[in-house]
Parts: structure tokens; C-alpha cells; sequence
């Protein structure tokens, strides 16, 4: 899922760089990436990965059964899972208002916000219409959340800036892609599986249209753009995090392997900047050079925060190994 902030005119640094200068001068690239992104995009159906005949009524105004956890195929870690991955696609009308602000409904770059909007859109109607027809979650409090996430709205943490909103994205939508990969792989269902395999290829695609757009951005405005990425990587979060609940969610995720501390250093932040070859940039102005070293530290420092992570995660596998061995 895709965030990015509201427009601003705001100078980026001392180059002069503006976000409407910047947006110009992307335009092409833009237009570039968007060609390639239509030309590899496979159509695909969301009713296809729907079990219909599992579908029935429930209680209330059709007097149908009412929802009972036994009902539900799908692992408590799935279902944890699932529920944090559609609120988040939920937000998609607050997200396409900030990136059609920003961005603008012409050009190359209007036709890129409308297809990643459509697209992100057929994500939230495939997970909650297999939710919906397995029985997968409770449909009473499945809809009280996304009432009471949407209520809320949404505020971009880059709404200060086009770069970092761009940096943002690059990372966010492989992030998403792998929370959606090891959901399935985690869900204990096949279906489940294969339809959050077809979500996580639509964001990986996306992230890759935003990780070429910040290499353009990187050789456009080399300094502005690597303090972006410096801000992005030591302060990121996941959209989600306004999600009634979402702390002990999160934590539910990382103990199972979902996501974790280890996953986004090593499958998320580390691809996308060995892609851009950001450490090994050279010819920066000092504001650039002080965030690539701030970059660095912080990335030794997730690392070990990380190792911490994995040792406490294989002690307590070991305590339950051991309680369900004395059983």
C-alpha cells in the first residue's frame, strides 16, 4: 500500500529543488516506468480465488448462522495477519487523495496514481471477500475496525516532502509485498495463499516503478534525495500503525515470522539500497554526505537490534517446545 504527502512547494535543501521542479523533471521517467509497468502487469481476477460455495448467511437480517472462530480454516497467526493487511488496504480512498494531490490527475503521473489505485483497490476486495466467504474473521468486529480505523484518517509522516514521500513508497510497497507473501505462507490455506501471492506480485511491481523513480531522483538531486532516504529508512513504519490494536498485532506478526526486525532489515531496506547503490554513491555535497554516514550507523544498528530480536524469538520456541513436550 502505497503513501506519499500532500503537495508542497517547500525549497529541498540548497539546490533550489522544489517538490513542483522535482515532479516536472520526473515526468519522463515517470512516463517510462509506467509504460514498463503496463507492459508486464498481468490481469488477474479476484472472484477466481474466492471459495464461493464455502459462503453462507449469517445472523441478523438474514437470520443466517452466526460466526464462530471454528468456523475459520485459517490459522490464529493468518487471521491476525489478515485482518492488519485489509485494514490498511482499506485506507486506500485517504491514500489516493494525498497522491493525487501531490502528483496531479495529468500527464504520466495522473495515469499512474488512477492504475496504482485501481489496483490496490481489486486487493482489498479479493482479502475481505475470502475473509467474508471462509469465515475467516468475525464480520461483526472486522467491520466495527475498519469503521474505527477509516474514522481516524490517515497523515502522511512525509507530507513535508515529494523526495521522502518517494523514498517512502520505494521501501513501503516491498514491505507490503512480503507481509502479504508470508501471511499466505503462514494462513494455513492454499487459496488463501495463492490469491495473497497474486497481491504481493501487484506491490512488487509497484515497488519496483518507485525504486527506479528514486534512482532518477538520486541523479537529478543527489544530496536532497539521500537525506530522504536517510529520514525514510531511521524513521519508517508501516501505514498501518493507526490500527485500533495494531501494537500487539504487530507483535504477534514478529514473533510469527510474518514481520519482523530481522525481515525488514535483510529482505526490505537492504535490496532496495543495494539496488540504488547508496552507500557507494560518491561526488555528495556534505548534506548528503552526513546522511549516507547516518544511514550506515543506523543500519549496523538494526542489525543488532535484530540479533537481539531472533535470540528472544528462538528462546521462547524453545519454551513452548518444551511445555508442549511435557504435555
Amino acid at each position: 500500500m502505497t503513501i506519499a504527502p500532500v503537495q508542497s512547494s517547500t525549497s529541498l535543501g540548497s539546490s533550489g529543488w522544489t517538490d513542483t521542479r522535482l515532479i516536472l523533471a520526473l515526468e519522463e521517467v515517470v512516463e517510462t516506468e509506467l509504460n514498463r509497468h503496463l507492459g508486464v502487469a498481468k490481469e488477474w481476477m479476484p472472484h477466481e480465488f474466492v471459495p464461493w460455495s464455502q459462503g453462507r448467511d449469517f445472523d441478523g437480517v438474514l437470520g443466517g448462522e452466526a460466526w464462530n472462530i471454528e468456523q475459520s480454516k485459517v490459522t490464529p497467526l493468518g487471521r491476525v495477519s489478515l485482518v492488519v493487511n485489509l485494514l490498511t488496504e482499506d485506507n486506500l480512498p485517504s491514500y489516493h487523495h494525498e497522491i493525487a494531490t501531490m502528483f496531479g490527475r495529468e500527464g504520466a503521473w495522473g495515469t499512474w496514481v488512477h492504475r496504482w489505485t485501481a489496483e490496490e483497490g481489486r486487493h482489498g476486495i479479493a482479502i475481505r471477500d475470502f475473509l467474508l466467504a471462509t469465515r475467516a474473521v468475525d464480520p461483526v468486529e472486522l467491520e466495527r475496525a475498519r469503521m474505527n480505523h477509516m474514522s481516524e484518517g490517515f497523515e502522511s509522516d512525509n507530507a513535508h516532502s515529494m523526495l521522502h514521500s518517494v523514498a517512502y513508497v520505494a521501501f513501503q510497497e516491498l514491505a507490503t509485498r512480503i507481509a502479504h507473501r508470508n501471511t499466505g505462507k503462514f494462513a494455513g490455506d492454499p487459496l488463501c495463499e495463492q490469491l495473497l501471492a497474486k497481491i504481493a506480485n501487484d506491490e512488487n511491481l509497484h515497488m519496483v516503478f518507485y525504486r527506479n523513480l528514486l534512482k532518477a531522483a538520486l541523479e537529478i538531486a543527489p544530496d536532497q534525495a539521500m537525506r530522504a532516504i536517510a529520514d525514510v529508512v531511521t524513521n519508517f513504519r508501516m501505514p498501518g500503525h493507526g490500527i485500533p490494536g495494531f501494537e500487539r498485532a504487530a507483535a504477534q506478526i514478529a514473533l510469527g515470522g510474518v514481520y519482523n526486525l530481522r525481515i525488514h532489515h535483510d529482505d526490505v531496506l537492504q535490496p532496495v539500497l543495494r539496488n540504488l547503490r547508496v552507500m557507494e554513491i560518491g561526488g555528495l555535497g556534505p548534506e548528503g554526505m552526513v546522511a549516507q554516514n547516518e544511514l550506515g550507523v543506523f543500519l549496523d544498528g538494526l542489525d543488532a537490534q535484530a540479533r537481539k530480536f531472533e535470540e528472544r524469538q528462538a528462546a521462547m520456541q524453545a519454551r513452548r517446545a518444551a511445555r508442549r513436550a511435557a504435555e
